[in-house]
């Protein structure tokens, strides 16, 4: 970047500010046209020199990791975020009004957290399995009322923050989710656990305070 700054103002940097090169004094010596033509090739070596560390000369792709849209008003997902879908590891969306997810940002293959809690969510897609990546899920504080039964497939799921949704119940995919450690359901509206909850043997923290749970799966 420092050499990209000294070709555009004009301006050499230290490592050219020395004296002549050998071909350059030999061109000295040689007639006038002959000299021309070396000094013209020797600035060209230069030039090519100080562009090869600029990405854009290089064809290499922008690599972005992580995008933080927090509290930005938005309604909706920002279509740059899939510029990006190649290596996006982490999306921030949080406290906006976005009432969808857009089938393109499942597209995202290198997502491993997605954090959208505080919007207007009212269902999680079913393209959400494509998410195969995923390790961590925020959609606290939105409308979801369940959980798609594929939500099996994203198996690297650990953490799942959904509290404060009207969800009654979990499909029975979600025990599926055998690296699952923490689990959110706080404030929702569940009635019953799927019968075989109890293989979530990972799972060390849960918690489900404000549901109408009567009763809890014996195995």
């Amino acid at each position: 970047m420092y050499m990209m700054e000294n070709l555009i103002r004009g301006r050499n940097p230290p490592q050219y500010q020395r004296s002549p090169c050998k071909e350059v004094r030999a061109a000295l010596r040689k007639r006038p046209e002959e000299e021309l033509q070396c000094l013209e090739m020797t600035t060209k070596r230069k030039i090519i020199g100080r562009l090869v560390p600029c990405r854009c000369f290089r064809g290499e792709e922008e690599i972005i990791s992580v995008l933080d849209y927090s509290h930005c008003s938005l309604q909706q997902v920002p279509k740059e975020v899939f510029n990006f879908e190649r290596t996006l590891e982490e999306l921030y969306l949080d406290a906006n009004q976005i009432e969808e997810l857009p089938k393109q940002l499942f597209n995202c293959q290198a997502l491993k957290k997605l954090s959208i809690p505080d919007n207007d969510l009212s269902n999680l897609p079913t393209t959400i399995a494509s998410l195969v990546n995923l390790k961590e899920l925020d959609i606290s504080k939105n409308g979801v009322q369940e959980f798609p039964e594929n939500i099996k497939c994203c198996k690297c799921l650990t953490i799942i923050e959904a509290s404060v949704n009207p969800i009654s119940k979990l499909p029975d995919g979600f025990t599926q989710l055998l690296n699952l450690t923490q689990l959110y359901l706080n404030d929702a509206f569940l009635e019953f656990l799927p019968a075989n909850f109890g293989r979530l043997a990972k799972l060390r923290i849960l918690e489900l305070r404000e549901n109408h749970l009567k009763t809890l799966p014996k195995g």
